[in-house]
């Protein structure tokens, strides 16, 4: 028998069942979506469905929460967290180019009559 599973950013979850596997009030999950911290998809324009990835959010927000920070410095950790991994993606898809365009470069290279030469003009002397 298959069982049928979403994936991370499937939006399944009613806010009642999130905020319970998320182990928060639901009127908490109500504040986080009104402040941006954790947008869940909206059903008919009103319901809210999270995600798997939604309810993981969650439940950083609240770690974070008991850690002590405030809800300002949480959607800063949140929006640096992204930035890096995104940051992190796109590393990713540079490296895989330079490995891609590594070998022309070399055999261009190698061809007589190219060079490349980097000059840096010297520290001014200060003692004259």
């Amino acid at each position: 028998m298959t069982q049928l599973r979403p994936d991370e950013g499937t939006p399944v979850y009613a806010i009642s069942v999130a905020a319970q596997i998320a182990g928060l009030h639901p009127q908490t999950l109500r504040q986080y979506d009104r402040l941006g911290l954790v947008s869940p998809d909206r059903v008919g324009g009103r319901n809210r469905l999270y995600s798997l990835r939604d309810i993981a959010r969650l439940r950083e927000v609240a770690r974070l929460s008991a850690e002590g920070v405030n809800l300002a410095g949480i959607q800063r950790i949140l929006t640096l967290e992204s930035e890096i991994e995104r940051l992190r993606s796109e590393v990713g898809l540079l490296r895989a180019e330079v490995q891609r365009l590594r070998p022309s470069l070399a055999a261009r290279s190698d061809s007589p009559g190219t060079a490349l030469v980097v000059w840096r003009p010297r520290p001014a002397d200060r003692s004259r």
